[in-house]
């Protein structure tokens, strides 16, 4: 019998085979048909087989947990927990919900606790520019606050660090030693130092000091040109790996008009430190080119139409432009010849110094110092105001020689230099000229591809 069902098996093959090869588009269709019309067929082909009740039989029993358990769920839902960071600056307008609204936190126990700590209250809030970095949990609430600050320059910087444990704050005010580090900069000149600096991402106190370096040489007022480059490294002092302010320029170079300035800060034992050019001659002149850092000046040593006195009349002097209370500095060296008020100055300064030049601040707002006091070059002696026949605050400064109003620049320019570097020291200092050099290269460098 299954000799026959055999024989027979291979002559439905053999027959099958032939069909396909002599019409296979026809005989494709009608397998088509009989598949799905006649499912009989199909048990009678597949019966051929074992009968599966006489196939031997084995129970395998494993227990399955229900997808509708918590234990299941929770494991599908879960994923691994994250920190979230964000740094801000402290402003004076902030309150604790402000503060910790900027800083991505949703947290109402946390800011109840600030709005309590006396730590918090006498460092935080009310003040204004200091760093605060906030570390939460993925749903935003507050694991540790920390602000720092350097409020003087010690080299030392203040850290405040409000830290949950568990449900409950604490908060702890340490000290840590700033650490410093060089920048390389620079940047071209097309409307103003500032300008400049701004497009190159370069702090306005750097700025600051680049003019303050090169005023005994140029006139930051009148003498920039477009396209008149610099160069600068800088200082720049670190909290726990974060900038947190500018330092002192270490080096720079200036070219104004085609001509390069350059300048160096270097120590001589037993000196406080001093800009020198790389070739060794100080920087510090007997006078000072202005009486306040640099800022905008509305006027210089011209004519000009007296705005009260409504005439034509010489302006023997420098009018500066800046807020009330911005601080004063005498040029030079010299002693206090007059301090109070008189005429149409207001509240007004002589500062006496030597060759019979005497130097006039007047319009202030306050004045620091005494008649018949010493005064030191850079010393703050009052303030900018708007006393006397003044139409709003400023600073008229004046530098007289022999009773004869004089350009201040010019006097600064042609006024000496203190003295260059000392022997016993020209080989230091030609070290640090050389590496000065090779940084100044590279930032100039950094410029022009940041340029291109």
């Amino acid at each position: 019998m299954n000799n026959g069902l055999t024989d027979a098996s291979r002559a439905l093959l053999g027959n099958v085979t032939r069909s396909l090869r002599n019409h296979p588009k026809r005989l494709t269709a009608a397998l088509a048909s009989l598949l799905l019309t006649a499912g009989g067929g199909a048990f009678a082909v597949a019966s051929l087989g074992p009968d599966a009740a006489d196939l031997p039989q084995q129970r395998i029993a494993m227990p399955v947990q229900s997808l509708a358990s918590d234990a299941t769920l929770a494991q599908l839902t879960e994923q691994p927990a994250f920190t979230l960071y964000r740094s801000e600056q402290l402003r004076s307008s902030d309150t604790a919900e402000s503060l910790l609204q900027r800083l991505g936190v949703a947290d109402p126990a946390a800011a109840a606790w600030l709005r309590k700590d006396s730590k918090v209250h006498q460092n935080l809030l009310g003040r204004t520019g200091r760093a605060i970095t906030a570390e939460t949990t993925d749903d935003h609430r507050l694991v540790r606050l920390t602000a720092r600050w350097a409020p003087d320059d010690s080299g030392q910087f203040k850290r405040l660090v409000v830290e949950r444990v568990g449900e409950e704050f604490s908060s702890r005010l340490e000290s840590a030693p700033l650490t410093a580090s060089s920048r390389l900069s620079g940047g071209v000149i097309r409307s103003s130092l500032f300008a400049a600096t701004d497009d190159s991402n370069i702090p306005d106190a750097v700025a600051v000091q680049i003019a303050e370096l090169f005023s005994g040489e140029i006139d930051f007022r009148r003498a920039l040109r477009k396209g008149d480059r610099f160069s600068v490294v800088y200082e720049t002092l670190e909290a726990d790996g974060e900038p947190l302010r500018t330092g002192r320029v270490l080096s720079a170079e200036f070219v104004n008009n085609g001509k390069s300035h350059e300048a160096v800060w270097f120590v001589e034992p037993g000196s406080k430190g001093a800009y020198y050019s790389l070739a060794g001659e100080s920087l510090r002149r007997a006078y000072l080119s202005a009486p306040l850092e640099f800022s905008r000046v509305s006027s210089g040593f011209a004519m000009r139409f007296h705005p009260i006195q409504k005439k034509w009349k010489a302006h023997l002097g420098t009018d500066f432009a800046a807020p009330t209370g911005t601080a004063v500095r005498t040029v030079g060296d010299g002693v206090v010849e007059f301090a109070g008020v008189q005429n149409g100055f207001g509240n007004v300064i002589f500062v006496k110094h030597r060759k019979e030049h005497v130097t006039v601040y007047a319009h202030l707002s306050r004045i620091d110092v005494k008649k018949g006091e010493s005064v030191t070059q850079g010393e703050t002696i009052g303030a900018v105001g708007s006393t006397g026949w003044a139409t709003g605050p400023h600073l008229h400064f004046e530098f007289r020689v022999d009773g004869k109003q004089q350009d201040p620049m010019t006097i600064a320019k042609s006024s000496e230099a203190a003295a260059p570097i000392s022997t016993a020291s020209r080989p230091a200092f030609e070290r640090m000229a050389a590496l000065m050099r090779t940084q100044l290269s590279a930032a100039q460098l950094i410029q022009q591809a940041s340029a291109e």
